[in-house]
């Protein structure tokens, strides 16, 4: 009996030795495959920690480059700010020199617009001299010209010569009256500057205040109308200047003299 109980218990151990070893080698491999499993995560993890680590590195690193690079840039930016600050600075400067000598340039250009005014204005007046000049001229030149013609005219009819030697009025009006003459007579301008350019030397004329002191009359008896007196004359020196001369060094309007009659001098005769 007791070795009946053995035998059916050995034969339910054996039966049930195989199954449990084969559960037991798919456990192992279960786990070894879940091990295996776990080594490739763990793997793969770290790979994805270095790629990781690796990226931050290499942001660092080129963080850190671009902040250097920043660095650089904005002190190249500051140097540039300062150099920009000078420039301003230099151009102001320039600027309130330039604004300086644009308003002194401004005056000046105010001041030569005055002048350039004042000189057109002056030129205009100029102008009108000149015009009026330029008339008077030819109107002397047809006056000359007159004149001119009138005394080539007048020179056929009258004859005037002098006297050879030096004589009193008296005597040199009486050399005249010899050769049916008389002293001159000179009632016209023309008549002055013709005689007066052709005599070289002081001469009598045939005016005198010897019948009425102080009344000029020529030797016809015709008062004096128009006189071509020196300056200051005449001044009758020493109340006995009575009759006149022409005197060439003397403007020719103006070289008329009263003398004393006595004086001894050439006379211009007219015929």
């Amino acid at each position: 009996m007791e070795s009946g109980t053995f035998y059916v218990c050995r034969n339910i151990n054996n039966r049930s030795g195989p199954r449990t070893q084969s559960r037991r080698q798919d456990e192992e491999k279960d786990r070894k495959q879940r091990g295996s499993r776990c080594l490739v995560l763990l793997t793969v993890c770290l790979g994805l920690i270095c790629v990781v680590l690796l990226i931050f590195i290499i942001i660092i690193t080129a963080e850190r480059d671009l902040l250097k690079s920043y660095k650089n840039t904005a002190e190249e930016l500051n140097q540039t700010i300062n150099s920009l600050q000078d420039n301003y600075t230099d151009l102001m400067t320039e600027k309130d020199q330039l604004k300086n000598n644009f308003s002194s340039l401004s005056q000046k250009k105010l001041e030569l617009e005055t002048r350039v005014n004042d000189l057109t204005a002056e030129k205009g007046q100029l102008q009108r001299r000149v015009d009026s000049l330029s008339q008077e001229k030819l109107d002397l030149e047809r006056k000359v010209t007159s004149l001119g013609e009138e005394l080539k005219e007048k020179s056929k009819q009258d004859v005037l010569f002098m006297s050879s030697e030096l004589k009193s009025w008296s005597d040199s009006r009486q050399y005249c009256r010899d050769r049916g003459a008389d002293l001159v007579i000179i009632n016209t301008e023309e008549k002055q500057r013709y005689i007066s350019s052709f005599t070289q030397d002081r001469v009598w004329i045939g005016l005198s205040d010897i019948q009425n002191e102080g009344n000029m009359t020529w030797v016809d008896n015709s008062p004096l109308k128009q006189g071509f007196w020196y300056e200051t004359e005449p001044n009758n020196q020493y109340g006995d200047e009575d009759c006149v001369e022409l005197m060439p060094s003397a403007p020719i309007l103006n070289n008329w003299n009263d003398l004393p009659c006595s004086a001894k001098q050439k006379g211009i005769c007219e015929k």
